[in-house]
């Protein structure tokens, strides 16, 4: 194959000429008008907005300009993250103006920091935390994590809640997560352990403790307080799960990971009323539809993006966020210390080097049907597609870190950055006292 083909036989000098004229082009992310170039999407219930890896600074810069735009100009009240309630909501509750809680200034504190305690993080809950700064509570939008691994944290949540508001409850608690705290801060020990015995040893414990929560705490209280706590305890029995069945099967436990980021999203929203609407970050791999990638049609794996679609229809826009080259922050292996790679230019039978070869900057491509029609059908041939997350592995990039995919189906648009940045990764430190006054720092301790 040539440089200029692409399967399906379509010169790729074609379609990319097609992409550059079906191209939007855009500002850099920190321009003001960046965000209004999404005006199209504002109509929906959902926003999903991808990324092609984890570390780079453009995708979390163009988030937050969206985001901005949608919460400023249209109402969006939720930013829901790849990321686990119990850390988000530190976070939440700067923004919010809700006071600080025992713990958090453990938040994003483990692998891997660099993709939440990040300068462009830092930057974006700063803007709206002074956006919230004159809105009444009801009215502020908030900042909530959808993801299932950090167990210790939202048991320690839920413990905390109880303590305050049941005595009793939070003796119950104490003694049915007593099963599962021997393994809570190293939960992929609990998932060989059940492997080996056979049974899940503390899934009765932490189901029943679920139930409990949603059928005495839920009836009794409303407010931020009794929703973290439902959320923390859900999460705790979901990664229960996901930690038991990993050793089964990979297929299993990314299905178990995303139908729980998606049932805390459908959650979320139903706590937060019928007019609410949720912007969401997370990779391309979990917000562009699993069933149009070899993730779903080869390997049996669904996804966020695709049971948003299934749930709200066209209420829901799914926008990858892609690049052909540049630098990013990530790991040669997990637990690693972070590093800064230089990003392979993408391959010639890839989509990003079709955006390449457009020689767009910046731009956005609308996929929807009756958008561009020909670029549409074009673009239908499965091709290879980018997925870089906290590992980055250059020297076997075609086998760990590409998938087909057929992006007309998984995407609505697609965001293209030419060439990126790594995020700037914020130095852990020890949080200000709450007693000096320093409370604009949290929860980074900046």
């Amino acid at each position: 194959m040539t440089p200029s083909e692409r399967p399906g036989g379509e010169p790729g000098a074609s379609i990319a000429r097609l992409i550059a004229e079906a191209a939007t082009p855009l500002p850099d992310p920190d321009d003001l008008a960046f965000g209004r170039c999404f005006e199209v999407f504002a109509d929906a219930r959902v926003v999903l907005l991808g990324e092609a890896s984890h570390g780079t600074s453009e995708f979390y810069r163009a988030r937050a300009a969206i985001t901005r735009w949608l919460i400023e100009q249209h109402g969006f009240s939720v930013v829901a993250v790849e990321a686990d309630w119990p850390d988000a909501a530190a976070i939440d509750r700067h923004v919010r103006y809700r006071g600080r809680a025992d713990g958090d200034a453990d938040a994003f504190a483990r692998f891997p920091t660099w993709m939440w305690r990040n300068r462009e993080v830092q930057q974006f809950t700063e803007w709206l935390r002074d956006h919230n700064r004159m809105r009444a509570a009801a009215s502020r939008a908030g900042f909530y994590g959808l993801d299932l691994y950090n167990m210790s944290g939202s048991i320690r949540a839920v413990v905390d809640y109880l303590d305050r508001v049941d005595p009793e409850a939070a003796r119950v608690a104490r003694a049915r997560y007593g099963c599962i705290l021997p393994w809570s801060r190293e939960p992929a020990v609990y998932g060989r352990v059940a492997l080996s015995r056979g049974y899940a040893p503390c899934e009765a414990e932490v189901v029943a403790m679920l139930k409990d929560m949603l059928a005495r705490e839920l009836a009794a209280r409303d407010g931020d307080d009794v929703l973290d706590a439902a959320m923390n305890a859900r999460l705790v029995q979901n990664a229960e799960a996901y930690y038991r069945v990993m050793y089964y099967g990979a297929e299993e436990s990314w299905n178990l990971r995303d139908t729980h980021m998606f049932e805390t999203l459908e959650a979320l929203l139903e706590a937060k009323g019928p007019d609410a609407r949720a912007v969401v970050w997370a990779h391309n791999s979990h917000i562009g539809d699993a069933r149009a990638t070899g993730m779903g049609r080869e390997r049996g794996e669904l996804n966020l993006g695709q049971l948003c679609r299934q749930r709200w229809g066209d209420e829901a826009r799914l926008i990858g966020l892609g690049t052909h080259t540049g630098q990013v922050a990530c790991a040669s292996d997990w637990d690693e210390p972070m590093e800064v790679k230089t990003v392979v230019p993408s391959r010639a039978d890839s989509y990003e080097r079709l955006a390449h070869d457009a020689g767009r900057a910046r731009a956005l491509v609308d996929l929807r049907p009756g958008r561009h029609d020909e670029l549409r059908a074009r673009l239908m041939a499965p091709r290879l597609e980018r997925f870089i997350g906290v590992i980055y592995r250059p020297e076997t990039e075609r086998w760990s870190h590409y998938v087909e995919c057929v992006l007309p189906e998984q995407f609505d648009a697609y965001v293209w950055f030419d060439e990126t940045s790594p995020v700037t990764p914020l130095e852990a430190r020890p949080l200000p006292d709450h007693e000096t006054g320093a409370e604009e720092t949290w929860p980074f301790g900046l």
